[in-house]
């Protein structure tokens, strides 16, 4: 019952997608139940018609003409019915999918970032791409048959009820073995379909990743052992597809054997009745009541097969609603406070960690004024860039607590104090989209002539003019055509376009030559004058004229100072110093 429960409660859940536009749902299944009655009536038609022909000897060729032209009414009827009913599913099941994944896509954009961190992106991927398609195939589209399928059988089972009650019974003795066969296949085929699923995400995960870094593959080597790797997950997938194949390849010929074994018992029953009592069974209606146990027995296969599609269907569902049931960024307080930077940051006793078994940052104290330049250096995994995830609240702290204009950042909102800072990271990102709207990426609205100057100021606009279109180029997400250096350099121009009052700078020169990166410094000195800073950096000659230095180690500031004042005290720092200048 606990699975039946969980399947009722996915439905109430795809139905408040399916609330808004619920009016194609209804007109749907009006259409469906027209076309399964039109298609009744043709049956009594077409047995009236067989009776005009062999009832009395004589063809009743008018009553016949009249017989076929209702016949051709009512199919009509059926062909206009099945077309509405296909276009208005089509229409709840696009605008379906499509609340589905703004959901979820809004879901995922309101998230911590410790909830993307600590999932597989490419599996991520999956379920919003994937499995929400499965949802609307499985769900929406099979949901119809099942509607079109029952409301066959009830009608059928009615009218012959109405109108011969010992073939109905005949007919409802069979039923039950085709139910049997249906549970018997919806018991098996979750569990395969469920790890077909799992699977299907660990290959979209593993191909994600080694077409994104196939650089990387190539540079160790890895090709032969990440085909190994996929051969493995392909065969798990093609073994659990087999498995699941042949359990939904169950209700095809089980249910036609019973449907078989229904025609003859409806065949041979009611050619005793026409031989018994030709007057008060005729021929016509015998071969109605044929037709009947044909549009019977029909749903039931179609059926089968649709339980197997909802088992798909349910297994994607789960996997969807996991991500929209994932955490979220706890929302702003009520009476959080609007912040305009100015630029002064305190932080006392703070403590972090990302996995709660291990601390990170301890007792971390730190006060910088307005326009200091901070840089914040230390072996990996030190915790430099934690405590700019935690600058910018991408991560709250565990205790302690970080001021900015003597107010905790807790108690302002975090969309105003993410805009108080510029940010260049290590990592560079560039979006599909042309250079100038890249830079432009946090401020849509500037013009050329600002685009333009800030491209200047990053030294990136040498490079840009030299593109087939200049700023207009049009550059994808790998950034094909430009160099790891000239996605930095982009990314240094989106920050020279706004300036804030105070600035992260995360290796951001990592990528770039030296010759480039003297320049790149220079403006970088004129950016950072009289704005607060923080620099991480491993090239220590880049934060030689920061105004304070803090050097890190296990989670804890052990040194501060300016660079003269750290290499006079001959620690951490002049060791580290020295490993990287200090002459053989």
């Amino acid at each position: 019952m606990k699975g039946k429960a969980l399947d009722l409660g996915m439905l109430k859940r795809l139905y408040a997608f399916i609330r808004p536009n619920r009016k194609y749902l209804f007109l749907s299944l009006f259409c469906s139940l027209i076309s399964v009655l039109a298609s009744l009536l043709a049956t009594v038609l077409a047995g009236e018609g067989v009776d005009c022909i062999v009832g009395a000897g004589n063809v009743d060729f008018k009553r016949l003409g009249l017989i076929a032209a209702a016949i051709g009414v009512v199919v009509a009827v059926i062909f206009v019915s099945e077309w509405l009913q296909n276009i208005f599913i089509q229409k709840l099941a696009y605008k379906t999918v499509r609340n589905i994944r703004n959901d979820s896509m809004e879901t995922l954009q309101n998230a911590p970032l410790s909830y993307i961190d600590s999932r597989d992106k490419g599996d991520i991927l999956s379920r919003v791409i994937t499995d929400v398609t499965e949802i609307s195939d499985g769900l929406l589209l099979g949901f119809t048959q099942l509607f079109n399928g029952v409301v066959t059988i009830a009608a059928t089972l009615v009218i012959m009820l109405v109108l011969r009650w010992e073939i109905a019974l005949v007919v409802g003795i069979f039923t039950p073995l085709s139910l049997l066969i249906a549970n018997y296949v919806a018991k098996h085929s979750a569990a395969e379909f469920k790890k077909q699923a799992v699977k299907r995400g660990e290959m979209t995960a593993l191909v994600d990743e080694m077409v994104g870094n196939q650089k990387v593959v190539k540079a160790f080597l890895q090709e032969e052992n990440n085909t190994e790797k996929f051969e493995k997950i392909n065969e798990e997938l093609k073994e659990s597809g087999v498995k699941a194949t042949f359990f939904s390849s169950l209700p095809n010929p089980s249910t036609r054997f019973v449907n078989n074994i229904i025609y003859i018992a409806v065949g041979l029953i009611g050619a005793l009745m026409v031989i018994g009592d030709p007057a008060a069974f005729t021929v016509g209606t015998l071969t109605a009541f044929l037709m009947y146990a044909g549009k019977y027995a029909k749903p039931f296969n179609e059926i089968s097969g649709v339980v197997t599609e909802l088992q798909s269907a349910f297994t994607s569902a789960r996997r969807v609603f996991e991500v929209l049931d994932a955490e979220q960024e706890d929302p702003d307080a009520p009476d959080a406070e609007t912040l305009h930077a100015e630029g002064r940051v305190e932080i006392e006793n703070v403590r972090f960690s990302y996995n709660k078994e291990t601390e990170l940052i301890r007792d971390l104290n730190l006060r910088v004024e307005r326009g200091e330049r901070v840089a914040i250096v230390g072996p990996t995994g030190c915790g430099k860039t934690t405590i700019i995830n935690l600058l910018m609240r991408f991560y709250d702290v565990d205790g302690g607590r970080i001021l900015v204009d003597g107010k905790n950042i807790e108690n302002v909102t975090r969309n105003s104090l993410r805009s108080s800072y510029g940010m260049v990271l290590q990592e560079t990102w560039i979006k599909r989209g042309t250079v100038k709207e890249n830079i432009a990426y946090g401020r849509p609205e500037a013009t050329d002539e600002e685009i333009e100057a800030a491209a200047k100021k990053a030294h990136a606009h040498g490079f840009i003019r030299r593109l087939p279109q200049g700023y207009d180029t049009v550059i994808g997400e790998d950034a094909g055509g430009i160099s790891e250096g000239q996605k930095q350099l982009l990314c240094i121009a989106r920050i020279m376009l706004d300036l804030p009052n105070m600035l992260i700078l995360d290796e951001a020169t990592s990528s770039i030559d030296t010759r480039t990166e003297s320049k790149i410094q220079r403006a970088f000195d004129e950016m950072m004058e009289g704005r607060t800073s923080f620099v991480v950096a491993h090239r220590l000659s880049t934060i030689e004229n920061a105004d304070k230095i803090l050097v890190m180690k296990a989670g804890r500031i052990i040194e501060q100072g300016d660079h003269r004042e750290l290499l006079q005290k001959r620690g951490f720092y002049y060791e580290l110093y020295n490993a990287q200048f200090a002459k053989v």
